[in-house]
């Protein structure tokens, strides 16, 4: 079984001109859930101001709460903090999965969060230790794991270096972000060869943005080093605010289709997304760059 991490109501919105609305994004959601996924990024508890789209998170956290009762869902609904204050937010509403970020790239970090990794580092103490004592699991995000959009090729040693961190720090999972799509499957290889050296397969996923069309090869090669878990946005939704030239990560739908059509089995109905993708792109008021959207599924013989 392939983990799906649907990102689309976070990562996917967060970079988008196009404000969705309250009922809006809990129908995003609520139709997500209905397609199979098992695990949606909901929401992030950042500053409104400079990510306007993550505005009234805490309030869908809730109502979603409301809705599927979190603490005993059989799905997952992570949400992003940065920082302690977005935790106690976290904690308000019950959350039992948080997601935490830094970067490989000192001169990303500092544009993205305005503090260097080190000083990151010690803004998720706080964060883990009331994560422990309120039993909720976090995930790690490394972003610029291959190429920084300032500071250019990303040594993977330091990849290797930050994500053993972020596991001892307590994370459960590691997210290895290919930030601005730059990415080879060759270069993957390398990265994931150091890693696997020193961490787990289990605690590593992967996160891909088809920004130069590799996103894809990218996935396929990072199954044969025994990667299950990877992160995409429904419609290829997606990009940085702080990343220049980043574009949508890899699509939920095509990832899917690419899998279902290998055999192997993730749990997701394609179908259902396919119409989600097509609704959410009227709500947009554009075209989503699913390409299994945009062609449908091929007719089988009867």
């Amino acid at each position: 079984m392939i983990r799906i991490v649907e990102v689309g109501p976070r990562d996917g919105l967060q970079n988008e001109k196009k404000y969705l609305d309250f009922s809006v994004r809990l129908e995003l959601i609520q139709k997500l859930v209905d397609s199979g996924l098992k695990t949606i990024e909901i929401g992030a508890f950042v500053s409104s101001e400079k990510i306007p789209q993550m505005a009234q998170s805490l309030e869908i956290t809730q109502k979603i709460n409301d809705i599927y009762n979190i603490r005993k869902s059989k799905n997952q609904f992570p949400v992003l903090v940065p920082n302690e204050r977005g935790m106690q937010d976290a904690l308000k509403a019950h959350i039992k999965e948080v997601a935490i970020f830094t970067a490989a790239s000192e001169t990303f970090n500092q544009a993205n969060i305005n503090c260097s990794i080190e000083e990151s580092f010690e803004r998720f103490h706080p964060v883990l230790n009331l994560a422990k004592k309120n039993k909720i699991k976090v995930r790690g995000y490394l972003s610029t794991c291959f190429y920084c959009p300032y500071e250019g090729k990303i040594k993977p040693q330091k990849v290797v270096l930050l994500a053993k961190r972020l596991l001892q720090l307590g994370c459960y999972e590691v997210s290895i972000g290919d930030t601005i799509g730059a990415a080879a499957p060759t270069e993957v290889a390398t990265v994931l060869k150091g890693l696997k050296t020193e961490i787990r397969g289990k605690k590593i996923a992967m996160h891909f943005h088809d920004t130069r069309g590799t996103a894809l090869a990218n996935v396929l090669e990072s199954l044969k080093y025994g990667v299950k878990t990877f992160d995409s946005s429904i419609g290829g939704l997606g990009g940085c605010p702080y990343a220049p030239g980043a574009q949508g990560n890899v699509s939920t739908e095509d990832i899917v289709y690419m899998l279902h059509g290998m055999g192997l089995k993730t749990g997701i109905n394609l179908q259902k997304l396919i119409e989600t993708n097509q609704w959410l792109s009227e709500k947009m008021e554009k075209p989503l760059v699913s390409r299994v959207a945009k062609a449908g599924l091929p007719k089988l013989k009867k």
